[in-house]
């Protein structure tokens, strides 16, 4: 058997190790105080939402005499009065209508801006690159006086498109910094390619672009929507009549009213922000990989 072996040329390589790559190696536990202060974190940022929500299952006079306990018995009635509430659902569909209509010219307009600017050479690209990071350091709060004056020179006051254009300008400096390191990645190859095949700017645009950034589009239209949702400020100066108030005013507005109340206001809050917690629970990790995907780019 040696002999075969050896006249075949054949040699016995010795039984070496294998490497472990690192992912296969079971992960350390970190340091006790770091997980201590993370749940510490999570706790109070958690508590606050959590003592709303319960609060709305009790009654004024439950959180009078102990506004730490649990709903005992536990009351339905407060969130089955709002829910029946014309007010309530009038309020909702004014934020949705807002909301969706701020997302969708923040994603459209962003990404045709994202796009020139990425892929496209001129004169002052680098400066209108600046200028939209720029724009992330100027809040609304601070034009709240001069953007309520252009909206009223515009006749847009007490109207739901006195929100949408203010949001839609605010929101692009986000979108563009977060898409058009997602449309630089993108191969010169590609968009050489699509010609050769006679496909024109526009046709790269719609049939290799958009496809290709989905990640970060779902991204900005995400944080878009969060954001025009939970605004507050800007409809506070703009809307007048309480028919076109959104969720954030009406939350602000039930309170005035049912100030006695307080089972009946913490339950109207808690269904004004549980469409937001839900949409964000939900696409919390379509958020965290386009924001990766964009630092990456």
């Amino acid at each position: 058997m040696s002999t075969t072996s050896a006249r075949l040329g054949l040699r016995k390589t010795p039984n070496r190790p294998v490497k472990r790559d690192r992912r296969d190696r079971p992960e350390k536990w970190g340091s006790p105080v770091t997980y201590f202060i993370a749940l510490l974190l999570i706790a109070v940022c958690i508590a606050p939402v959590l003592y709303i929500v319960l609060g709305g299952f009790r009654t004024s006079s439950q959180i009078t005499t102990n506004p730490a306990a649990w709903p005992h018995p536990w009351v339905f009635g407060n969130y089955a009065q709002i829910l029946t509430s014309v007010t309530f659902w009038g309020e909702f569909a004014n934020s949705v209508i807002v909301a969706l209509l701020s997302t969708i010219g923040i994603v459209v307009l962003g990404l045709m801006v994202s796009f020139v600017i990425a892929r496209y050479d001129f004169r002052l690209k680098g400066a209108m690159y600046s200028l939209f990071a720029a724009g992330l350091m100027f809040p609304m709060v601070i034009a709240i006086t001069p953007l309520y004056i252009v909206i009223k020179d515009l006749g847009l006051v007490d109207n739901l498109f006195g929100l949408v254009i203010p949001q839609i300008a605010f929101g692009l400096p986000t979108t563009v910094i977060i898409l058009v390191p997602f449309l630089r990645a993108i191969p010169n190859e590609i968009e050489e390619a699509a010609a050769i095949d006679g496909a024109s700017r526009l046709g790269f645009f719609f049939r290799m672009v958009i496809p290709l950034s989905v990640p970060g589009v779902v991204t900005v239209a995400i944080l878009a929507f969060i954001g025009s949702w939970n605004n507050y400020v800007l409809p506070l100066y703009i809307l007048n009549s309480q028919a076109n108030y959104t969720l954030p005013l009406g939350v602000q507005a039930f309170s005035s009213q049912y100030s006695s109340d307080t089972a009946k206001v913490l339950a109207f809050t808690s269904l004004a922000m549980l469409p937001a917690l839900i949409f964000f629970s939900i696409f919390e990790k379509r958020i965290v990989g386009g924001l990766t995907g964009a630092v990456k780019g």
